[in-house]
């Protein structure tokens, strides 16, 4: 397939002539309305793909907590209180039917079986079962419905994470985020649509590295990949003014800048000029929205309290669930929040805790502070990792190092607000949390709801690279209907 400046220079027709010169005159346009206080607002520019939504979406935007490395679902939502029974006993080759492991435990002698770590109580309404360590999440059950079936194909993270952020196991394609603003386009000029935040546990003792693929724009134009909020310095790189320049010599320059950029598009027809000159313009009006938005002064006191004792130091999980909240308010589409820690092979005894100390209150208060301000019905909120962890344990139990290993053959996540059931749980493990019992939520299938509470039909939103149509599902994937309201 010829590259999009060759195919534009070939393809040149009435309809082509007219789009060009109507591109200069909308980019003056937009360049006359940014000097006008248009906030809330979107301009045509920002717009998604025609057609977009399909129908009319349960959820409007999409708050991800990716909780990195793999939460254990064995000790934090997937209760078998009979594998006391079998501990320390081999798990019965029946159960694990010769299937692929990681190379940390593909050659363990035995794998003997760990109960859970942690005690478990029943919340709410809907009697769900949740770890001891996870109190705040327990209080919010009602309005949370547990897959307990997820199933994926990928046993290390890496390709794990990309499979669910990308819908390929291989780096390359786009993200999540970045089909949706593809697709659906902005609902604020003055903010990205796609925002990422990292964080890590608050030791900083262990983590998975954060690959900028897991928020890129892959083969699609470069404006929609998401734009990283860091926690120190400038939240978002090069966003400042260099010394000696004003806001207005900046305006002016851009003015200039985007005149030059003008005249190169419409002589060659690149896409990635376009999104320079967008890109450009976003950065100018970030410059007023961005400190706003990252001062946390202006929030209650009992607000500050709800997300915890950590939302004010910089980088934290509680501080950036916070921001998730405030994104959310300003019409910020897609927030993705990737939380590294989890991933415990020799110091589950230790690292767990953390973790769920780190992540438990401020998940609840991010869904009960979406709903007291009635933005939980068209928010959808996500708390998972890339897969579970086995039953069995690795490591020397004797010593107090030892954890569990990758698990993708079935995990649980949960999901809150935006057309999803609240109170329900779907799904089930077998016996021995290892197999799919019932209900299998493939990655595919899990992504194909989440275009359908957004309005999407997975199959529709496409894009043509190198010959073939593309989508976040590839060729698979249904919508869980089961979990929908």
């Amino acid at each position: 397939m010829m590259d999009p400046i060759t195919t534009r220079q070939l393809a040149i027709n009435r309809r082509m002539f007219f789009g060009r010169t109507a591109l200069g005159v909308g980019t003056a346009a937009l360049a006359g309305l940014l000097r006008q206080d248009t906030l809330g607002e979107t301009s045509p520019s920002s717009r998604g793909v025609p057609g977009f939504p399909n129908f009319a979406p349960k959820a409007r935007r999409v708050i991800y907590l990716l909780m990195s490395g793999a939460p254990p679902h064995v000790d934090t939502f997937d209760y078998k209180p009979h594998l006391a029974d079998f501990a320390g006993k081999e798990l019965p080759p029946s159960v694990q039917m010769g299937q692929r492991l990681s190379t940390m435990t593909a050659n363990q002698k035995q794998q003997l079986i760990l109960p859970s770590i942690t005690g478990f109580r029943q919340y709410g309404k809907s009697g769900a079962w949740v770890s001891d360590y996870l109190p705040h999440i327990g209080s919010i059950v009602d309005d949370v419905c547990f897959i307990k079936s997820m199933t994926t194909t990928q046993v290390n993270h890496a390709p794990a994470v990309t499979y669910f952020m990308t819908g390929a196991e291989q780096p390359g394609r786009p993200s999540f985020g970045a089909w949706l603003s593809y697709g659906l386009g902005s609902a604020n000029d003055n903010l990205p649509t796609f925002v990422v935040m990292t964080s890590r546990d608050r030791e900083n003792t262990c983590g998975q590295l954060f690959y900028d693929h897991y928020w890129g724009s892959g083969f699609l134009p470069s404006k929609h990949q998401g734009v990283k909020l860091r926690s120190g310095g400038d939240p978002v790189l090069y966003l400042s003014n260099p010394p000696g320049i004003s806001r207005l010599m900046r305006r002016d320059l851009l003015n200039d800048l985007d005149k030059l950029d003008e005249i190169k598009l419409s002589d060659c027809g690149d896409p990635e000029i376009a999104t320079r000159i967008a890109q450009y313009e976003m950065a100018y009006r970030m410059q007023a929205s961005v400190p706003e938005l990252s001062d946390l002064s202006t929030e209650p006191r009992e607000v500050l309290d709800m997300y915890g004792p950590d939302v004010l130091r910089p980088g934290s999980f509680a501080g950036n669930c916070l921001r998730a909240r405030r994104l959310a308010e300003r019409g910020v589409r897609y927030v993705q929040l990737m939380h590294a820690g989890w991933d415990h092979h020799s110091n589950l005894l230790t690292q767990f805790k953390i973790q769920c100390t780190d992540t438990d209150q401020p998940s609840a208060a991010l869904v009960k502070d979406l709903k007291q301000r009635g933005l939980l019905d068209d928010t959808l909120v996500i708390w998972g990792g890339e897969f579970g962890r086995t039953v069995f344990g690795q490591g020397d139990r004797a010593s107090g190092k030892f954890g569990r290993d990758h698990h993708p053959y079935c995990f649980t996540i949960w999901l809150a607000g935006g057309g999803i059931k609240p109170g329900l749980t779907y799904g089930a493990s077998d016996d021995f949390c290892y197999n799919v019992a019932e209900n299998p939520v493939h990655v595919h299938d899990f992504q194909a709801t989440l275009l359908h509470l957004l309005g999407i039909d997975h199959e529709q939103l496409t894009f043509k690279f190198q010959g073939r149509r593309f989508r976040l599902t590839d060729v698979e994937g249904k919508v869980v209907d089961g979990i929908l309201t």
